[in-house]
């Protein structure tokens, strides 16, 4: 292995993706509530997959070494299941705390208005939302989490763990990933209504965990789809299903939901430290140039 070369090609896919993002941020930050704001984000998260495969041809390097190809399907069955297990335990915590309340007259009325159930009952109504969720809406999940998992987990875990070995990598690129996401956190409206003191380091503690469940997935599946999936099942399952559920039951809701409250982080920890103990089970990438 070639390490200052790797290095080079490290550090060019960053400087790219940076650059790129900051058009998107900028774009993001100086817009508001307009309608075009979902083109940014998609534009944003596409950014790393864009800085990947530039530096790909600029640096002439392998095509495949970004883990293409599908793999065993049990390793992209893992990567959607396991976020609605990490989501599901976390939110049932939550209910059964009283600290959100699950499905109220509010929420379920917001869903009958969207699909035009306005008549039906509020079961149907939860289910068949569910349900449309999980399948049509995991499709427009896995195109915007695609670009970023091209980029961080085709390009940059597989490369960083040969640099620094898998659990080093594991908070770097988990570091990265989460300073790419501060600016919308810190300046835009990325947020659940936490303080800022308390959304960022729930959100690291969070993209820690993930990281590793993704890095774990990436050298041990050899592709990028089980990350991919899971990524997209993870803004699924919170962003679209779980926390559009649970109603808000006073000030100590927006503190136990979402990715910027307390509760999923702390789950998730418990998920990263089951699959850190079976590093073992994942080799050193060897990464073609």
């Amino acid at each position: 292995m070639d390490r200052g070369k790797l290095t080079g090609d490290v550090s060019l896919f960053l400087v790219l993706t940076l650059a790129i993002s900051c058009i998107f941020y900028a774009l993001i930050l100086s817009a508001g509530p307009v309608q075009g704001l979902r083109l940014y984000i998609t534009g944003l998260m596409w950014a790393p997959a864009v800085g990947a495969l530039l530096t790909v041809h600029i640096r002439k390097l392998d095509l495949a070494s970004l883990g293409w190809g599908w793999g065993e399907n049990r390793w992209n069955l893992a990567g959607y299941l396991i976020p609605l297990g990490y989501a599901g335990i976390a939110y049932l915590i939550i209910w059964l705390t009283g600290l959100g309340g699950f499905a109220d007259a509010k929420n379920v009325a917001q869903f009958a208005e969207m699909l035009g159930w306005k008549n039906a009952e509020p079961a149907i109504v939860v289910i068949g939302y569910v349900l449309l969720a999980a399948t049509a809406g995991f499709v427009t999940s896995l195109a915007t989490g695609l670009g970023e998992e091209i980029g961080w987990r085709g390009f940059l875990a597989p490369r960083m763990a040969a640099l620094t070995g898998f659990t080093p990598s594991v908070f770097i690129v988990g570091l990265i990933w989460g300073a790419w996401h501060m600016p919308l956190l810190l300046f835009g409206d990325y947020n659940q209504g936490t303080e800022w003191w308390v959304a960022a380091p729930c959100f690291m503690v969070l993209v820690f965990s993930v990281s590793m469940i993704m890095a774990w997935l990436r050298l041990r599946s050899g592709s990028l789809w089980p990350c991919a999936i899971l990524h997209a099942s993870h803004n699924l399952f919170i962003q679209a299903v779980f926390t559009p559920l649970t109603g808000e039951r006073g000030t100590a809701t927006a503190y136990a939901i979402d990715e910027f409250g307390i509760v999923v982080p702390a789950v998730l920890i418990g998920f990263a430290i089951w699959f850190w103990l079976r590093r073992g089970q994942v080799s050193q990438p060897a990464i073609a140039s």
